[in-house]
């Protein structure tokens, strides 16, 4: 294997990415898109759910409730409503999620010291907004109770008891629980995964359909050489990826960084030699530019996006799906990826992952080189 040959068709394939607008324009201006709309487009932090109010009791007592869920974040409000018949409509044209419903018996048998009854509607079309919201009005609801509870012992000259459980509960590494912080790290390995195999899924297949191909067959270049040569460019773009990504997250999305930059750039570079490859090996065996691209996509873009726990969590999938994701290279960039970024962690930690990647790269090169062959059959 000589370096000479390798520089060679590396070159060869550098001009064409830099003559051709549509592959550069894949290669760095599609990754930056995606992660800019998917950044902020894609988000599980759920507030602001939109609220109607139906007050039946119209007293001090209910708008200092009501207040409660004003003053939070987490709702917003959208006006008032008279009828159960608002409620409907209001829900049903989705100019609100979930509804308030005070009685109008309810500061009567609060002063009374009687449990009364407040009903929220939830609209279940959207399940997940849902079933987030109506654990935080339960929230609400019961530090209001505590609250009018202990007045009330208070009142009665009782003496309030301590708690026999002081709960505090603290998160690490997201302390705020902003879902961006974990979506633009996994983001990241979704992206390079898609468009590295789909930019080197179009050279070997480009190369038969121009009729090129036949030229680069009768020169002395061996299998593995052309391969090297043509996958250095695209390394090069996706490494250049990954340090706009970096950025991005760094000085955009304000995503903390408390890992080794080396580190990132280090598994990047494995994960991109594996990917890169695939695309390589789709390209091979499939010798036509839509279908490789097409291949490609689904390989790749599905895998990651669904089975690598960048979207969903592994664990709450069926067994044979989780045994699945073991095969899915994402799922071990992804882990990387949010360990460096937001614990902190180095090899030690993260040896496995890096492991199953350098034998991904590994096995992806020897298939291609395996499966290319220089003759015209």
């Amino acid at each position: 294997m000589k370096l000479s040959r390798i520089w060679a068709m590396a070159r060869k394939e550098y001009f064409h990415i830099f003559r051709d607008p549509r592959s550069l324009g894949m290669g760095i201006a599609i990754p930056m898109i995606m992660l800019i709309l998917f950044g902020y487009a894609l988000t599980l932090d759920v507030d602001k759910v939109p609220m109607v109010i139906w007050d039946q009791n119209r007293t001090q007592t209910s708008r200092e409730f009501i207040s409660r869920f004003l003053a939070s974040r987490y709702f917003s409000f959208q006006g008032s409503v008279e009828t159960y018949q608002e409620v409907e409509k209001a829900i049903d044209v989705r100019r609100a999620l979930v509804a308030l419903i005070i009685p109008p018996d309810f500061s009567g048998r609060l002063a009374a010291g009687r449990t009364t009854l407040v009903q929220m509607i939830a609209d279940g079309s959207d399940s997940n907004t849902a079933t987030i919201s109506l654990g935080y009005a339960e929230i609400i609801v019961g530090t209001y109770s505590q609250q009018i509870a202990l007045e009330e012992i208070r009142r009665k000259g009782g003496r309030v008891m301590a708690s026999p459980i002081d709960f505090r509960p603290r998160v690490w590494y997201n302390a705020d629980l902003e879902s961006r912080n974990y979506i633009i790290p996994g983001l990241i390995a979704v992206i390079m995964m898609v468009i590295a195999a789909l930019l080197t899924s179009l050279t070997v297949a480009r190369e038969w359909e121009q009729g090129t191909m036949e030229q680069l067959i009768s020169t002395p270049i061996k299998s593995q050489e052309l391969i090297l040569g043509k996958l250095l460019p695209y390394f090069g773009i996706g490494l250049f990826d990954v340090l706009l990504a970096v950025l991005m997250g760094e000085f955009l999305f304000k995503v903390p960084l408390r890992g080794q930059v080396f580190l990132i750039f280090a598994q990047a570079a494995i994960f991109l030699i594996g990917t890169l490859s695939l695309g390589m090996l789709i390209s091979i065996v499939a010798k036509n530019q839509l279908l490789a691209s097409q291949v490609a996509m689904v390989a790749t873009f599905l895998p990651a996006f669904l089975l690598s726990g960048f979207a969903y969590p592994i664990r709450s999938m069926p067994i044979v799906l989780q045994w699945i994701t073991y095969i899915i290279p994402a799922k071990y960039f992804v882990t990387l990826l949010k360990g460096i970024y937001l614990k902190g962690v180095g090899p030690r930690v993260l040896a496995v992952e890096g492991i199953f990647l350098v034998f991904f790269a590994i096995i992806m090169f020897s298939l291609a080189n395996k499966k290319f062959k220089k003759k015209l059959v």
